[in-house]
């Protein structure tokens, strides 16, 4: 026996490149080929192969360490023979040879893949089952199972792949290869290693996310992936910050606790769309000062958010479909059309949004409106409102305009199929049909549920609520 020092290929002109993963121990045995470690620099991935069969007798570098060309990677005891010439090639090259040769994974590419009877080994990972056993990313290529043509069943096919989003994954050449074997589609997966890299780990919990009920998106029975429907989501990434710097804990309220889950479920569950548009309100500001200088004695407040939800009941008579909630039944999915109009309206508090709801607003002035916005806000701040008054809403009105922006997307408060987001007005020059004349104008950004409502009628919705913005003497017709 005569000891060997695999040594770092010519990589080009790179420096310091770091390792990303190591495959193998001492006392391992390896053949021709096998992959060592794998290298990334900021351009390229590649495999370092062992250049003869043997044993690995010591490791001299370890995961994170960085190398340059000619570093030495292990000591291998391996036979008298002369051991074989290691290849050279840069970066890019070796990047670009296995990505060609994993295009055709059912030809083990210059001669690798698993070689190890599977009596074994120990760690295989059969398609049949999907079941994937715990494996440390030390463990030598040859000891990562047997190719899933092996050990699935021929009743049991291969799920498609996606080639081309596969190859942009953002993985090693080595997981890559474990991935085909299991026939899973790595851009399907999220990765937890530095810059989003896919580990092994993250293949293998994908698998096993499978196997416990769907718990991933696309995850099939045999570890692959399919075209399923129901929701899921990777598990949330756990981070230890404090070992980046200094940082502090502050526990959410719980108006946020609360609202956070229902948002979450709302932004994933409704297909939103947004539709944005623009109000001339010079006319409408003008009304709504002059109203607020004759009451100023009454102590009522009149804002245009008062104004909006006025104009959003008469559009909301006009177009029925934005006045309905969508429901499940034995028959199918059916709208409840409401015959009320209950306008829900976003109040800022030091804990958090809460959306309080102005009842039968259609059976309301605009002073009357003011008033009882004002009520429910006060008792908003104060954490006094009662269930009762966050219910039944039908539509609802998140106004920004006092503190700015020029436009957003709202979430839709469900049951509901829209809301409507309002911006800062800002002054612009407008085209009268004879000259550029300042207006006053307002930005709209409408969410609706593309469920229930198209894209054609979120603009009729929005062009008709505009112009009962322009001359609101039309919300009384």
């Amino acid at each position: 026996m005569s000891d060997i020092e695999v040594k770092v290929p010519d990589i080009g002109d790179f420096n310091d490149i770091p390792v990303i993963e190591v495959f193998v121990k001492p006392g391992d045995s390896v053949k021709a080929d096998d992959s060592l470690v794998t290298l990334e620099s900021d351009k390229a991935t590649m495999d370092v192969p062992s250049p003869s069969a043997g044993v690995v007798k010591e490791l001299k570098v370890k995961l994170g360490d960085k190398v340059n060309e000619g570093s030495v990677i292990v000591t291998l005891a391996q036979d008298a023979a002369p051991p074989a010439k290691l290849p050279a090639a840069s970066g890019a090259g070796e990047r670009a040879r296995t990505e060609s040769t994993e295009a055709t994974p059912a030809a083990p590419a210059g001669g690798k893949g698993p070689t190890t009877a599977p009596t074994e080994n120990k760690n295989a990972a059969p398609a049949a089952t999907g079941k994937v056993q715990p494996e440390t990313s030390a463990a030598p290529p040859a000891q990562r199972g047997t190719s899933s043509a092996q050990a699935a069943p021929a009743s049991a096919p291969t799920p498609p792949i996606d080639g081309a989003a596969f190859k942009q994954a953002h993985a090693s050449p080595s997981v890559r290869k474990f991935a085909r074997e299991l026939g899973v589609d790595l851009s399907k997966i999220r990765g937890t290693g530095p810059s989003a890299r896919i580990l092994q780990e993250d293949v293998q919990q994908f698998v096993k996310g499978a196997l416990t009920g769907g718990a991933l998106p696309g995850a099939s029975a045999s570890g692959g992936v399919s075209g399923g429907g129901s929701l899921n989501l990777l598990p949330w990434p756990q981070v230890d910050f404090a070992k980046f710097g200094p940082v502090e804990t502050k526990a959410l309220s719980r108006i946020k606790k609360i609202s956070g889950a229902y948002l979450a479920r709302n932004w994933v569950m409704i297909p939103h769309v947004t539709q944005f548009d623009e109000a001339d309100i010079t006319d409408l500001e003008a009304l709504r000062v002059a109203l607020n200088k004759e009451n100023e004695k009454a102590g009522v407040k009149l804002t245009l958010l008062a104004f909006l939800i006025k104009a959003s009941v008469a559009a909301l008579k006009r177009f029925p479909d934005f006045n309905s909630s969508l429901v499940s039944g034995p028959d199918g999915d059916a709208l409840v059309l409401k015959q009320y109009f209950h306008i829900g309206f976003a109040a800022d508090t030091p804990n958090g949004l809460v959306v309080p709801v102005i009842r039968n607003a259609d059976q309301k002035g605009v002073l009357q409106i003011a008033q009882e916005m004002t009520e429910l806000s006060g008792k908003a701040r104060e954490g006094k409102l009662a269930p009762a008054d966050m219910q039944g809403g039908c539509f609802s009105i998140s106004s920004l305009g006092g503190i700015g922006g020029t436009a957003f997307t709202p979430i839709i408060n469900a049951p509901e199929v829209a809301i409507l987001g309002v911006s800062k007005g800002l002054t612009k020059p407008i085209w009268n049909g004879r000259e550029f004349a300042p207006r006053l104008v307002l930005p709209l950004s409408l969410s609706y549920d593309h469920r229930v409502i198209d894209g054609a009628a979120a603009a009729r919705f929005t062009t008709y609520l505009s112009g009962l913005l322009t001359d609101m003497r039309r919300a009384m017709l």
